[in-house]
């Protein structure tokens, strides 16, 4: 799950991480009159007369499509706030479609002295946390990576022994940061750190991380993704969840406990878990076929769930030909082969669609399909599948 700027920054704030100031704005009449309320009382609050309006979305690159603006006097942030609330921002992260503005943050503005970069990931390969930190503050880490990657400093910080001082200090010399600012880093890491590990999140990402005129480490903007499979843990997290900056599609798979993200192709593929979906997507891609979705259904799907992955499959209007990929283990054959035949009729299915099975009453399953009176394509085997799904598209 992803939260916005603002909220991101309210809950590092709590975990004793220095933020700006800030108030928020949502959409609705007289956005400028609100936005100039928020900014006087920041004003009163911090005696500050420079402000930062930031268009909230859950996507990058927000600058240069035009979501952000510095503004130093009131009649400037009226019509900033005003113009970013009408906008649909169109940046790298966004698609086409871009997306709409219906929130905004009035922000404190900074003495910025350095821009650095801050993140904190999972790395599954060595089964440990990995903080990173860069002096290309501001840019991409991508292209950092890709262009400069002597310039990104990390540190691999084993969860059963946690956070400890020589990982901040490591960070912080490879930052060039001053004696004085290193002894503030150690704690400002380990706080950063405390917050990644204690809400369950996936991802933690600072850029620009600020030193400041007066040399205070500030986080100037905050990325932060969760592992949804922790959010039971964290209710007050759960509330923060924008139905606004999610597809129908992404919040329909969310109640049924769906792993969907939609890609650019037309072979929509329904697959019981992520491994084999990544193989069927690959193998597709193989058979010069491009994959429409990632969708798994999990171990366990009844003949409902399954249907339901069926309809959020076909609102997409690219799907041009369906497979099904199932290996039955706990989840059986047959149960899918009821679903999926369910689908179909339901929806009076108009496009190819190729089913593999195997495992678990396969045979059961085999049957049921092929006396339901359907149009579908039996497979035997996943590169038969592949084959025949793409020649279905073509």
């Amino acid at each position: 799950m992803n939260i916005h700027e603002y909220q991101a920054k309210q809950l590092l704030k709590k975990f004793g991480v220095r933020v700006p100031e800030g108030r928020l704005v949502e959409e609705g009449p007289q956005v400028g009159e609100r936005a100039e309320k928020a900014a006087q009382d920041l004003a009163k609050a911090q005696g500050n007369s420079v402000w930062v309006v930031k268009a909230q979305i859950h996507a990058g690159g927000r600058g240069k499509a035009g979501g952000v603006r510095v503004c130093k006097d009131i009649s400037s942030l009226k019509a900033a706030a005003t113009e970013i609330m009408a906008k649909t921002l169109v940046t790298p992260q966004t698609g086409a479609g871009g997306k709409k503005v219906h929130k905004i943050w009035i922000e404190e503005g900074s003495e910025i002295a350095r821009e650095l970069y801050f993140g904190i990931v999972i790395d599954r390969a060595i089964s440990s946390v990995v903080m990173m930190a860069s002096t290309e503050g501001g840019m991409e880490i991508e292209e950092v990576a890709a262009k400069n990657p002597e310039k990104i400093i990390k540190v691999s910080v084993d969860p059963t022994l946690g956070y400890q001082p020589f990982h901040g200090r490591k960070l912080a010399q490879g930052l060039a940061l001053t004696a004085e600012q290193m002894k503030e880093a150690v704690g400002f890491f380990g706080n950063l750190y405390k917050a990644f590990m204690q809400s369950d999140c996936s991802q933690v990402e600072i850029n620009p991380l600020i030193v400041t005129k007066k040399g205070n480490l500030v986080c100037l903007d905050a990325k932060i993704n969760f592992d949804d499979n922790g959010l039971f843990r964290h209710p007050d997290i759960f509330e923060m969840r924008d139905l606004q900056e999610e597809s129908a599609a992404d919040i329909e798979a969310s109640k049924y406990d769906l792993a969907y993200i939609p890609l650019d192709g037309n072979i929509g593929c329904l697959v019981n878990g992520a491994g084999l979906a990544m193989s069927t997507m690959d193998i597709i891609k193989l058979h010069g076929g491009e994959p429409a979705n990632f969708l798994d259904v999990g171990g366990s799907a009844s003949k409902e769930k399954v249907s339901h992955a069926f309809k959020i499959i076909l609102s997409d209007p690219h799907v041009k030909a369906i497979l099904v990929n199932i290996f039955g283990g706990i989840m059986k054959c047959d149960v899918i082969a009821e679903g999926v035949i369910a689908a179909a009729k339901e929806l009076s299915l108009k496009v190819p669609l190729v089913v593999r099975l195997e495992g678990t009453n396969v045979e059961r399953g085999k049957e049921i399909l092929a006396t339901s009176g359907l149009k579908i394509i039996p497979a035997d085997g996943l590169t038969d599948a592949a084959k025949k799904v793409v020649a279905a598209t073509k």
